[in-house]
């Protein structure tokens, strides 16, 4: 791995908060191991070996019931790792893949055949190269017969940029980390009050009230980041999703404790409702075509 990579936190404790049953860790990743499924040559980092074992067993430690298992850059568009991972899991977890705009229909089927239920596109310049909206397109004209949905990563400052974009998808739409607000300028701040209109003004867009741990200008406890995800939260109950983002690629200031991270919960959705729904019956709604 590179050598300021961070390791994910080898003995996470065990969270006070417990989820609700079923409850569905809705963004995290399997790296590898490399010797197994290879890293892309044309990767922008080398992370450590995260496999499905270490995965399941951080599940099963930490309450959830179910992954939804994002591929990430670093394997670029072979999804050899993922896949491996969903067979192994059977009906506990669905994946999200990364697919070459050439891609076929056989080979989507089989990825649905699989468990994979989105594909992602990654416009955050520092890990990946420009990402082309006609590509996007093109995807997602041959995944809408499937029903699969897209989910979008990008920054807050190119927000206004991909807005068109957003708007000509013909899918579901789920955007990565709530969009990575910068926290310090507040949640009235106009940039998070434009994230809100946007799920405001379209039904079909959701969004992951995931990671503190990158969003913080504090550290832990994460108390800066939690006002976001509540408001969104509690403004958009059927439109939100959680996850851990194991094993947390590209942590530079910290490397958080995921058991921590699980104690968030309760401070950004803070009534059992609020905490099924987030956690079961809409990731269950999303990728398992179940109410909860």
């Amino acid at each position: 791995m590179d050598t300021d990579y961070l390791a994910f936190h080898a003995n996470p404790k065990k969270p006070a908060f417990q989820p609700p049953a079923g409850a569905v860790d809705a963004h995290c990743h399997v790296f590898g191991p490399a010797s197994e499924f290879p890293f892309s040559p044309a990767r922008k980092y080398t992370p450590c070996d995260a496999g499905k074992d270490e995965l399941f067993a951080l599940r099963d430690h930490l309450g959830f019931a179910r992954n939804v298992i994002v591929q990430a850059s670093c394997h670029g568009t072979d999804n050899r790792a993922l896949l491996d991972a969903l067979a192994a899991a059977g009906d506990r977890a669905r994946g999200v893949a990364v697919v070459d705009p050439r891609i076929g229909a056989d080979e989507l089927e089989a990825m649905h055949a699989a468990g994979v239920r989105a594909v992602r596109f990654n416009f955050v310049k520092r890990l990946v190269d420009n990402t082309s909206w006609d590509d996007c397109l093109r995807i997602v004209d041959k995944i809408k017969p499937l029903g699969w949905h897209v989910v979008v990563y990008f920054e807050a400052d190119d927000l206004e940029e991909l807005k068109p974009l957003l708007r000509r998808l013909e899918t579901l739409v789920v955007i990565d980390h709530m969009g990575r607000p910068d926290v310090a300028k507040g949640v009235d701040h106009p940039d998070f009050q434009a994230f809100m209109a946007l799920l405001g003004e379209h039904d079909n867009i959701w969004t992951k009230v995931s990671c503190p741990e990158r969003l913080t200008r504090q550290g832990p406890d994460y108390a800066d980041v939690v006002p976001f995800a509540r408001a969104l939260v509690e403004a958009f109950p059927g439109r939100v999703l959680w996850g851990t983002d194991w094993p947390h690629p590209n942590m530079k200031s910290h490397m958080p404790d995921d058991g921590e991270l699980v104690e968030v919960i309760p401070r950004i959705a803070v009534t059992a409702e609020l905490q099924q729904r987030l956690l079961v019956d809409n990731p269950m709604r999303l990728y398992w075509n179940e109410a909860g």
